[in-house]
């Protein structure tokens, strides 16, 4: 729909470019051209248009694909941006405008409307630097999603899913695509939810006629703003004539006789009314009156009616033919694409490169915390919200209010009074409440919520408290009763909302909490706050009420949690964990209290093994907020501190990943690769992976993690693992992009062969597990692989006698009794693994003796016959896995050429005794006391055993560690208090 005429090459660049990028992202995802739309929720022309038509497609038409293929959609947006045409200085318009007194004016006004909207403003936000609460709307808007009943789609873009509910279903789709078609809507949305900002933007796009292909049905319309709160302080609303007079227009007497009358009836007019909810409750049915007689006497003009959601009852203008939506939260990419733009348009509006500098890096800065601090991802759901945490951290230069209390107050300052009245907007509700009488009602509201364990309450119960509230409250119950009262809440705070007609909750849970803390402390209700910090829906309240309580409340309540901890074995670690997470939070506190929590919180943190990070993650996300790190960590705790977040997951964890991305540890890069299924695939390749040094090895998992592995920096020495149904071309292509030597592929059940891998000469080591289909290994003969693995349901599995080059072989297969006699390999192998199904169906480990050269046995079960290890002269390590143990060491002649022996699975009645006698020259031993109740390991029989190295992992108790030298024993995780047993 956009001309590109005078389009300059750097324009042109960008346009291609991205739809280069879009057309790349199809054929990577291996979607079809039939099958895009209908992932898009687009329309097949528009599809079409946007990868290989001439014009720029729309933002929603690029974010809808962008998630349809999996794309990050914030590069996409950046090209787009890039490939549009700039802001007309001039004004624009036909010959046949600029011919007539009345296309003179029409160009004039278009040029009116897109300066006077073209901005953006935080209302009611308090900064150092005022000027910095407005910004570029161009820069900053953004496509917010609808949700719109499936019902009230025309039938031409209803698009339910087959097999779904019709009766309430609803269609998410961003605002271009829920408009598209439409000439009469109702956009109903919370306070600061995007509502005004959509108008304003629909407004200068129509003005400019940018607007995208969707909306081609308001295309060279001309669009009037009407903000009913500043429209009924005239008294009655205005007609047509009197409209631009009615807004402040400073050229309305200027236009031409009938203009705005022959518009509206010629249908080339976009009427944008605002606020519904603004309108005072005795004026709304006039003004529901008023829209009705615009509605019927101007039937073909566009009309787009904005509302908070309970100002009006559904259906207000239904039999007008009026259409419903409703503006939805933001998501976790609308947030981050919201902060990217309000940063660029931020930048845009200085010419300091100082400042511009600044401003880059303070939006990395907020990225991250806004990920990392749950209580502001949970705030960040509104346009509005958003915006006040961008300014308010541009403004303390990057610090939000420590312990984020200050925040909650800027934020219920803004909703419950500047907003409305820095806008001039008077009890629209027939009611004043100042800020501290709304917290007062509201704070009473939430805290029934919390102690009844509820997440909405009903119309009645809403009632009766507010109706309990107004007895100590004589001033508000002079002006209004409870059921006023408690609309004017719903109507007017931004915090309360309506599910259904007889249900009411709160829009955000942490201002919930923020209040019913409040409440609970002002009740004195600690005792009842101590009993219930176990709970996790209580967390955040009770951190919350150590930041409302005095300092001798906070140590009664903090010494409260870590008594009940010591006493409760069950909930100790949370109890003492929460507790120490509080502290953030007590501004003044009794030292002596302090040291108490602290002292506790040692014992658990930070984690130093993955059986530690395992319990803290099982806590819940309270946790990452007291991991630590990266500095001042071994290497031990920093790998735990991984392993915890990791296990967590989402943004949250993200930042904490962060922070150890540059780490040049073996361990630590592979535990940063180990959770990459626990984040957003292409968040955590360009934010985490793309910045560690060297991957040791990756698990992909999906097509999404298949194109993000090709753009990250793989060595060949990676182990990349592949799971699921991968073709044999995706596996090829990849392992010849990166020119990796190991592979392992995993529950695939596609593949049928591995001629694929034929030509790989760079692969040293092959790994398939779970791949029925494969089952011969002819096709890799003549290639350089010298370790194989192969595991589970692959029983058929033939053409061993063809790898002659094989030092390293892996079963864990049903391969017959003694069948180690009779396997047709001819290779001379040096390390065998046998897994448990092998060793099962073995029976036995006769034969062995063929492969003299062993100098490596893993088993993982039982096996007769064992005395043939000791007829392996080259032999060096041996593992005992699941059910193998030491136990099967009875009997056997010594082996004096083995110097490493692992145990993986200790148990009761283990004797080293028998390990010391079989192993003289021993060297190396280490223990896990891995799933096994067993956790007392006797090391006193190794204590004559010179120069060897004793590792220990997760055993309760160690007896004889006194007989070693410290620097011969490593205890995992290491012992945090001499008295701790060990």
């Amino acid at each position: 729909m956009e001309v590109r005429v005078g389009v300059s090459n750097s324009q042109a660049e960008a346009l291609a470019e991205l739809k280069e990028r879009l057309r790349s992202m199809r054929l990577r995802r291996r979607v079809s051209m039939t099958a895009l739309p209908m992932r898009a929720g687009l329309g097949r022309t528009t599809v079409s248009q946007a990868l290989n038509g001439m014009s720029v497609p729309s933002e929603a038409t690029v974010m809808a694909l962008a998630a349809a293929l999996g794309e990050d959609p914030d590069q996409l947006l950046q090209l787009r941006a890039r490939a549009l045409p700039p802001t007309p200085t001039a004004p624009i318009g036909a010959d046949a405008e600029k011919n007539s007194a009345e296309g003179a004016f029409e160009t004039w006004y278009r040029q009116y409307v897109a300066d006077r909207y073209g901005q953006l403003s935080i209302i009611g936000l308090d900064l150092s630097r005022p000027e910095r609460a407005s910004w570029p709307l161009d820069a900053a808007y953004l496509s917010l999603e609808f949700a719109t009943p499936t019902a009230d789609l025309p039938p031409a873009i209803s698009r339910t899913p087959m097999g779904t509910a019709q009766d309430h279903a609803v269609r998410i789709e961003r605002a271009e695509q829920a408009l598209a078609g439409r000439q009469r809507v109702l956009v109903r949305g919370l306070a600061g939810s995007g509502k005004t900002t959509l108008l304003q933007w629909l407004a200068v796009a129509t003005a400019r006629r940018t607007l995208p292909p969707e909306l081609a049905h308001l295309h060279n319309r001309i669009p009037i703003v009407l903000p009913l709160r500043t429209l009924v302080r005239r008294g009655s609303l205005p007609a047509p004539h009197e409209y631009l007079a009615a807004i402040g227009c400073s050229r309305a007497e200027a236009q031409p006789l009938g203009w705005v009358d022959q518009m509206l009836l010629d249908g080339r007019a976009l009427l944008l009314v605002d606020g519904l909810d603004e309108v005072p409750q005795p004026q709304r049915e006039e003004t529901r009156q008023w829209m009705r007689d615009l509605l019927a006497a101007y039937p073909h003009t566009a009309y787009l009616i904005t509302t908070r959601p309970s100002a009006v009852p559904e259906g207000w203008l239904a039999d007008s033919g009026v259409a419903e939506l409703t503006v939805r939260p933001m998501n976790a990419k609308d947030v981050t694409i919201f902060v990217t733009r309000w940063h660029t348009a931020a930048t845009a509006h200085t010419t300091n490169p100082q400042e511009q500098a600044d401003l880059t890096n303070l939006e990395g800065a907020l990225k991250d915390t806004v990920r990392s601090q749950r209580d502001l991802v949970r705030l960040a759901t509104t346009p509005l919200l958003c915006a006040l945490i961008c300014a308010l951290h541009r403004d303390r230069r990057g610090h939000l209010p420590h312990g984020r209390m200050e925040l909650y107050e800027a934020a219920l300052s803004m909703l419950l009074h500047r907003r409305d009245d820095e806008r001039n907007i008077n009890n629209p509700e027939g009611l004043t409440l100042t800020q501290h009488q709304s917290i007062q009602l509201l704070q009473r509201l939430a805290y029934w919520l919390i102690r009844n364990g509820q997440t909405e309450l009903d119309h009645d119960t809403a009632h009766a408290l507010i109706e309990d509230a107004l007895l100590a409250m004589p001033y508000i119950a002079q002006q209004a009763n409870a059921d006023s009262v408690l609309n004017h809440l719903i109507a007017r705070s931004g915090l309360l909302r309506q599910p259904t007609a007889d249900t009411i909750d709160f829009v955000h849970r942490t201002f919930q909490d923020y209040l019913g803390a409040k409440a609970a402390i002002e009740a004195r209700d600690i005792p009842l706050l101590a009993r219930h910090a176990h709970d996790d829906q209580w967390e955040d309240v009770l951190r919350m009420a150590i930041a409302h309580a005095r300092p001798q409340e906070r140590a009664t309540l903090l010494r409260r949690l870590i008594t009940r901890g010591d006493k409760t074995s069950k909930h100790r670690t949370r109890l003492h964990l929460l507790a120490m997470a509080c502290l953030e939070h007590a501004t003044e506190l009794d030292p002596v209290i302090r040291a108490e929590v602290q002292q506790r919180a040692a014992a658990f943190l930070p984690p130093r093994s993955n059986q530690e990070a395992s319990a803290l993650a099982a806590l819940g996300p309270v946790i990452l907020d007291l991991l630590p790190g990266p500095e001042d960590l071994k290497d031990d705790e920093a790998a735990a501190v991984i392993q915890a977040a990791g296990l967590i997951g989402g943004d949250a964890a993200l930042s904490i990943m962060k922070r150890f991305r540059s780490s040049t540890d073996a361990e630590l890069q592979r535990n940063l690769a180990n959770f990459w299924d626990r984040f957003d695939t292409e968040d955590y390749a360009r934010e985490v992976l793309a910045h560690v040094p060297e991957i040791p090895s990756v698990t992909v998992s999906s097509p999404d993690q298949l194109t993000a592995l090709r753009a990250l920096r793989i060595s060949s020495s990676c182990f990349v693992s592949l799971k699921g149904d991968f073709s044999s071309s995706e596996i090829s292509e990849l392992v010849g992009h990166l020119k990796v030597s190991t592979l392992q592929i995993f529950n695939n059940s596609i593949l049928q062969g591995l001629e694929f891998l034929h030509s790989e000469d760079q692969l040293t080591y092959l790994a398939l597990r779970g791949c029925p289909d494969i089952v011969d290994l002819a096709p890799l003969n003549g290639t350089n692989i010298k370790s194989l693995y192969l595991t589970e349901r692959m029983d058929q599995v033939r053409g061993f006698e063809k790898l002659t080059g094989l030092q390293e072989l892996g079963f864990d297969l049903e391969l017959g009794h003694g069948a180690l006699r009779e396997l047709s390999i001819v290779s001379d192998i040096r390390t065998l693994m046998l897994g448990g199904r092998a060793c099962r169906s073995l029976g036995t480990l006769e034969g062995i003796t063929r492969w003299p050269n062993i100098k490596t046995l893993n088993v993982c079960g039982y096996l007769s016959e064992f005395y043939h290890v000791s007829e392996l002269v080259n032999l060096e390590s041996i593992l005992f896995q699941l059910d193998a143990g030491i136990r099967m060491l009875d009997g056997i002649p010594t082996a004096p050429q083995v110097r490493d022996v692992w145990i993986s699975n200790w148990e009761d009645g283990d004797d080293l005794t028998l390990v010391q006698e079989k192993f003289p020259h021993l060297k190396k031993i280490e223990i896990r006391c891995w799933g096994s109740e067993a956790k007392e390991v006797d090391i006193k029989p190794l204590r004559n055993m010179t120069d060897i190295s004793i590792t220990i992992r997760d055993a309760r108790t160690i007896f004889g560690s006194e007989y070693f030298p410290p620097e011969s024993l490593n205890i995992i995780p290491r012992p945090r208090f001499e008295s701790d047993g060990r």
